[in-house]
Formats: structure tokens, C-alpha cells, sequence
């Protein structure tokens, strides 16, 4: 699966981070997945406010296929989906804590909007997991948004020598201050 990528070419200096990036995305994967069969549980396919809800989750699922894909490939052809995943993954991280918000500070009144059939206490311990899930999916998905950017940094820096670079800055700045200023 995703985790056995071969690094033995020498593609990736950080393979740790990218393992890391991709097991978060497929956790976040599974979390989406989970909360939508939990919002499915609750018979609410006639509301507009349901609709609305697990397509958020799909987006979410959406979002993570899109890191672990472009986790999958080179540092170079990465950075065309770089800024699209980091759109749709901040997005929906800002509605994933919305939601996580209305179910814990109104459920009933969250529950009555989305028009389900199953009784008032069942519906209510089902969107209060459903609201655990959005906040582990919020979570989560600043933590993809952060392993995002130290991966597409290390490309960054992997493809413009940055090891070259920082050799010669270092020479520069031991010329120019005197002698008990050199660290």
C-alpha cells in the first residue's frame, strides 16, 4: 500500500515525514469514512443540511486521497498539487471545527435541522460521535497541512541545492564579524 515506498533511490531525504504524512492521511481517511456512515445512521438523506454534511466529509475524503497521491509522487511533479490540496485541506478543516461546534454546543436543535427520523436520544449520541470524529478530522488536518509544508519545503530546498548555498553564507558571515563574535 502506501506505506511500502521504496526510498533506496535516494528520492526523498525525509522519508520519516512523508511515512508520517501518508499514515495521517489515511487516518484522516478513515475518520471521514466513519463519520459519514454515522450521519448515514441517522436517516437524514431529505435534508438539504444533511446533504450538505456528508458532502463535507466527502471533500474531506477527497482531500486526503489527494495528499496520499501526491505524497506517492516525485518532489518535482508534487508541487502542482501543493497549493490545490492545501486550499481544499484549510477549507475544510475551518467547516470540519464549524460543525464540531454546533453538534456539541446545540444537538438537538442541530438534529431537528437535519430532519431525521431516528428518536431524539439515539440522535443525539450519534451526532455527538459523529462531532468527536469532526474534531479528530480538524486535528488532523492541520497536522497534514504542517507535514504538507515541511515536505514541499524539503523539495524545495533538495532541488535548489540549498546544501551549496548555506556552505557559502557561512563563509560570508565569518568574514565579516571580528573574531569574538565567531560562533
Amino acid at each position: 500500500m502506501g506505506l511500502s515506498i521504496d526510498y533506496s533511490a535516494g528520492e526523498c531525504s525525509h522519508p520519516y515525514t512523508h511515512k508520517i504524512f501518508i499514515l495521517t492521511n489515511y487516518v484522516l481517511l478513515g475518520a471521514a469514512s466513519s463519520c459519514i456512515f454515522l450521519t448515514l445512521s441517522l436517516r437524514l438523506f431529505p435534508s438539504l443540511v444533511g446533504f450538505l454534511l456528508i458532502l463535507l466529509h466527502i471533500i474531506t475524503i477527497a482531500g486526503a486521497i489527494s495528499g496520499c497521491a501526491a505524497a506517492a509522487r516525485s518532489a518535482s511533479s508534487a508541487g502542482k498539487f501543493y497549493g490545490a490540496h492545501m486550499v481544499a485541506t484549510v477549507l475544510t478543516a475551518i467547516f470540519q471545527g464549524s460543525v464540531s461546534v454546533l453538534i456539541f454546543t446545540r444537538p438537538s436543535d442541530f438534529l431537528n435541522q437535519l430532519k431525521s427520523y431516528v428518536r431524539e436520544e439515539d440522535g443525539v449520541v450519534i451526532l455527538k460521535l459523529a462531532g468527536g470524529l469532526c474534531v479528530v478530522m480538524f486535528c488532523l488536518e492541520w497536522v497534514v497541512l504542517t507535514l504538507a509544508f515541511f515536505l514541499n519545503y524539503y523539495a524545495y530546498m533538495e532541488k535548489n541545492g540549498a546544501n551549496t548555498n548555506s556552505a557559502k553564507l557561512g563563509d560570508v558571515n565569518r568574514r565579516r564579524w571580528s573574531l569574538p563574535f565567531q560562533v
